[in-house]
């Protein structure tokens, strides 16, 4: 039988190992190069196709779990849904809905899981552990809504560095004499990113189905919450339509962008480097106690 500081030992053998395993998480990840050329390679194949496959199979499990959670679980109980992000993300509704259900499950079933941890010590009344078993599973119930909204933010900014290069480009290009949808079409080309490809995939669809580029780039800010690309379907009706020439405009919008971008990562470091003083003021302040502490003391008691 354990003794209660075996217990307790174990306990925080479990609890530190997840939080170092969630930092670890958190740590930015430096690509392998040889990997990273084995990726590029056209012939030889990787260990990502396997990491991709298993990705998929996850996805394809988490969306059969969505898909009946939708079936079974009333529509008022999901809560917000960030359709918006959703869509900008390309996650399909039933694997958010997936994780949700799961992410609930794995809560519902740790709580309990130490709550016995520390019933071996002590008694505890049959309340707490059910308390918290719902507790934890109704706080997972919304972490996937908030790390969609994270994602989104990230990638919403990752489209912004993207945007102001391809606006760039289509002001070279618009310099050079092409047309508003031609200067669109071919900066759109130039890169490979998922902006670039998302950007290419709505001019191609507005070609085919007969709607003009930047009305079909003013939905695609609509529907996925980018103001900026509306701005930069803004100055393209007036090229296309009025036969303005906005070669100075789009140059000084993608300055701006760039600007903006500028000022909100100095804010963000600003933000860091304050937040790196805190560890220090309280040093500090734990500091003076220990000076004052023991003076203040025989004030007061007279010792």
């Amino acid at each position: 039988m354990p003794t209660t500081l075996q217990l307790f030992l174990m306990s925080g053998l479990a609890i530190g190992t997840g939080i170092a395993l969630l930092a670890l998480r958190l740590i930015p990840a430096h690509p392998d190069l040889g990997n990273a050329l084995t990726r590029l390679s056209p012939t030889v194949p990787s260990r990502a196709t396997a990491t991709t496959d298993t990705a998929a199979v996850a996805e394809g499990l988490t969306s059969r779990l969505g898909t009946i959670g939708m079936r079974v679980v009333p529509t008022r109980l999901w809560g917000a849904v960030p359709y918006k992000e959703l869509r900008l993300l390309r996650r399909p509704l039933a694997v958010f809905y997936g994780q949700k259900i799961l992410y609930a499950l794995v809560g519902m079933a740790t709580a309990p899981l130490l709550v016995w941890i520390f019933s071996l010590s002590f008694a505890i009344p049959l309340t707490i552990p059910v308390l918290a078993s719902l507790g934890a599973g109704v706080a997972m119930w919304f972490v996937p809504t908030y790390d969609a909204k994270q994602e989104a933010k990230a990638a919403r900014d990752e489209f912004n560095r993207s945007l102001s290069a391809w606006v760039d480009l289509v002001a070279l290009e618009r310099n050079s004499g092409s047309g508003p949808r031609q200067a669109m079409e071919r900066a759109a080309q130039v890169g490979d990113s998922w902006v670039f490809r998302r950007l290419r995939e709505e001019l191609g669809r507005s070609r085919w189905s007969g709607q003009a580029p930047w009305d079909a780039l003013d939905d695609l800010s609509d529907e996925l919450g980018l103001p900026e690309l509306a701005d930069v379907a803004d100055i393209m009706r007036l090229a296309g339509e009025e036969g303005s020439q906005v070669y100075g405009v789009l140059r000084a919008h993608s300055t701006a962008l760039r600007d903006a971008m500028l000022a909100t990562e100095t804010a963000k470091a600003n933000a860091l480097s304050e937040r790196v003083t805190i560890p220090g003021n309280f040093l500090v302040m734990i500091f003076m106690v220990i000076l004052i502490g023991p003076a203040i003391f025989r004030l007061f008691t007279g010792a």
